[in-house]
């Protein structure tokens, strides 16, 4: 990951390679058998692709991880291999020089911007969705290529942000991603918000479609019957994997007097990677080698990771110090834009609501200077995370 590999570790990171660590502890300290555990869990995950022409030391290890790092961690969740990928989630990471913390924020999917143009793939310059940078990098002489799709969408951010470049990147498939949140038994999260599921009833079953709105058709709530309900709480409430999964993809106003927005799921992302992170660190999975085995294996399933010429347990390594509860996250709140502003019509994305104060933000990151920024401007601090 770019810069952002940093925080790769606490999130996903230290869900697969920091437990290569885990199991040198667990193992006894037998450092032969811990490297090939870790070189087992880790040698599979890794396409240094995704840097490619990122970053000029991307091919080439460094002798030592040092601060600052910018990382870019980006989440899909393709219905079928043959589907150009669609960036779901997109957030970057950033661990200042000292390494003592790491700052994360997310870019809204449907961010309105200049899509990057690519020759392997024919995509042109064009204004588009941030979104679907992806999915359109991705499709190659008919065939899908998720890392030339993450290059395309890479640089679409660069562009943006001006972020030069990323230290580490990491892909997370959020159907294998299922399969780590059940390895570990779920997740605790406050709810900050009465949200009802568009997706799922109380049971975790997909809702049926309405009579009026068929697979083939295009419906905005296509789904009708009971929902799943997550009750906004005061102290971390227990969420079965299938229910977290659920409670962070949910971007609608479907609870009567609550608004709810891709800003508030996007909050929610970043509760839960925090969520995840302090649960994987927990006396009661790194004591448990089997069920560390298992996080494991799924990991392998569900992640991309380009370290810049480091391995995963190198990067988990560097960033072993970086203390899951002193994250900070970050919003950048917006609105939509319209063909037609005047009657909110023909949407075309979304736009920051203050422009200026996301540059100035960019700009502090690529100056190392997020926590000076911060305390200039701490309403774009969740507090709630």
């Amino acid at each position: 990951m770019p810069k952002s590999t940093k925080r790769r570790t606490p999130l996903w990171a230290r869900l697969c390679a920091a437990f290569g660590a885990v199991l040198l502890i667990a193992s006894g300290g037998t450092l032969v058998t811990g490297q090939t555990l870790i070189a087992k869990y880790t040698s599979g995950i890794t396409d240094e692709g995704l840097l490619d022409g990122d970053a000029a030391q991307a091919a080439t290890k460094k002798d030592e991880i040092k601060g600052p790092l910018t990382i870019l961690l980006v989440g899909i969740d393709p219905r079928k291999p043959e589907t150009p990928p669609l960036s779901d989630s997109i957030l970057i990471a950033h661990i200042p020089a000292d390494m003592s913390t790491a700052y994360l924020f997310s870019m809204p999917r449907d961010l309105y911007v200049d899509i990057a143009a690519d020759s392997k793939s024919g995509v042109r310059a064009h204004r588009g969705k941030i979104n679907s940078a992806m999915a359109l990098g991705s499709q190659v002489n008919g065939k899908i290529d998720v890392t030339n799709g993450f290059k395309v969408l890479s640089k679409t951010i660069r562009n943006y942000t001006g972020i030069e470049q990323f230290d580490a990147a990491a892909i997370i498939n959020f159907g294998g991603f299922k399969d780590m949140v059940e390895a570990l038994g779920g997740v605790s999260m406050v709810i900050d918000m009465d949200v009802k599921s568009e997706h799922l009833t109380p049971e975790g079953k997909q809702r049926p479609r309405k009579a009026s709105c068929p697979v083939t058709s295009s419906c905005d709530h296509p789904y009708t019957g009971p929902q799943a309900y997550y009750k906004k709480s005061t102290k971390p409430v227990r969420l079965q994997p299938w229910q977290a999964l659920d409670y962070v993809r949910q971007r609608y106003p479907n609870v009567e007097g609550v608004d709810m927005s891709d800003y508030d799921r996007q909050r929610h992302q970043q509760q839960f990677i925090k969520a995840m992170a302090k649960e994987a660190m927990s006396k009661g999975v790194i004591t448990d080698v089997g069920k560390i085995t298992k996080i494991m294996d799924a990991a392998g399933k569900s992640l991309t990771f380009a370290g810049g010429g480091n391995s995963p347990i190198e990067w988990a390594l560097a960033l072993k110090d970086v203390n899951v509860d002193d994250m900070v996250t970050i919003k950048l709140d917006g609105g939509g834009i319209f063909e037609n502003p005047a009657n909110n019509t023909g949407y075309l994305g979304e736009k920051f609501s203050n422009p200026d104060q996301a540059t100035a933000f960019f700009n502090a990151v690529k100056q190392d200077q997020v926590a000076q920024f911060l305390l200039d401007n701490p309403g774009i601090v969740n507090m709630d995370s």
